[in-house]
């Protein structure tokens, strides 16, 4: 089982010859077996519609560099596309606000691996400003002190405020209405 990538590591090695020593014939041996069940386990975890528009290879590293560049996306267009997610984020309570936050914060790790740095400071304000009106005492309080929050302040605060609006709402819920014949 061991050196099953060794296919993906090393350039292939030459042909055995007459010549070669037995060291070489079995060092032939394992890359050849390694790039034989390395490209039946790359082939076997690419879907089928997929494989057929890569150009057929006997070699599972020449195999995988065909792959990337069929599927290669330009970084720009990345950059494009994690920017405008982030920008048109909105909070829909279905996953809840840490999840929503957590999303954010993601993208932000996303564009700072492509070379857009985006500030913490940032993601904090695009995160209250993107919350609806139920998180306004949230809104206010940040706009208010005179101190920056962390993403990690940010996500305990907005996480214990919609604790208590799920609080409140089931409280409401809960009030029996009276009503009296007359």
């Amino acid at each position: 089982m061991m050196d099953l990538d060794m296919a993906l590591r090393e350039d292939e090695p030459p042909k055995p010859t007459n010549e070669s020593t037995e060291a070489m014939r079995a060092h032939y041996a394992k890359w050849e077996r390694s790039n034989r069940l390395s490209l039946i386990s790359i082939k076997r975890s690419i879907a089928e519609h997929l494989l057929g528009g890569i150009p057929e290879s006997n070699n599972a590293k020449e195999f995988l560099v065909a792959v990337a560049k069929r599927y290669q996306t330009s970084d720009n267009a990345e950059v494009g596309h994690f920017m405008d997610e982030l920008m048109n984020m909105r909070y829909n309570d279905m996953k809840g606000v840490r999840e929503y936050i957590l999303k954010m914060v993601h993208l932000q790790t996303r564009l700072k691996a492509l070379d857009i740095p985006i500030p913490n400071k940032f993601i904090v304000h695009q995160a209250l400003n993107t919350l609806p009106s139920s998180f306004s005492q949230i809104k206010n309080a940040y706009n208010t002190l005179n101190q920056s929050w962390g993403v990690n302040d940010l996500i305990t605060k907005c996480v214990a405020e919609e604790e208590k609006l799920k609080r409140e709402k089931n409280e409401y819920a809960l009030i029996p209405f009276v009503t009296t014949r007359t």
